[in-house]
């Protein structure tokens, strides 16, 4: 069902420090910052040949990344993200399957301007999974 690994995202307490690191130190191509108030978070995407790394920054006060950071202040890995030919099909077979959606249960437009839908943690060896549309 899965296909193929689109990003890994890492929550940052200093978006602009995690830009220069990758751009700078690492040789990265970085994209520009793009606000996602629906999702609370500022994102940059690192691109990469087989995959990208998604920098999430806090956008407001209650931001779910800003969460995340008061228990990891130096950031971290904050989700995996799988494509999936048809997210709705997927979407229904994993919540057949026991798997827990967050949220509503229906896709929301992600920073890619593609359904995703975020599965619980505790349901996926304690990672958070994204799963977007391909």
């Amino acid at each position: 069902m899965i296909g193929r690994l689109n990003h890994v995202a890492i929550a940052v307490p200093d978006l602009d420090a995690a830009i220069a690191t990758y751009r700078d130190t690492l040789g990265a191509e970085v994209s520009a910052v793009e606000p996602q108030p629906e999702h609370g978070v500022n994102t940059v995407f690192v691109v990469l040949p087989n995959t990208k790394v998604e920098l999430l920054g806090a956008l407001g006060e209650n931001s779910p990344i800003a969460k995340f950071l008061e228990r990891n202040p130096d950031g971290g890995i904050h989700h995996l993200c799988y494509e999936v030919e048809d997210i709705r099909a997927a979407r229904d077979r994993l919540v057949a399957a026991g798997a827990r959606v967050l949220g509503s249960g229906e896709p929301r437009i992600g920073a890619h301007g593609k359904p995703v839908l975020f599965l619980h943690p505790k349901d996926f060896l304690g990672t958070l999974v994204e799963i977007e549309e391909a």
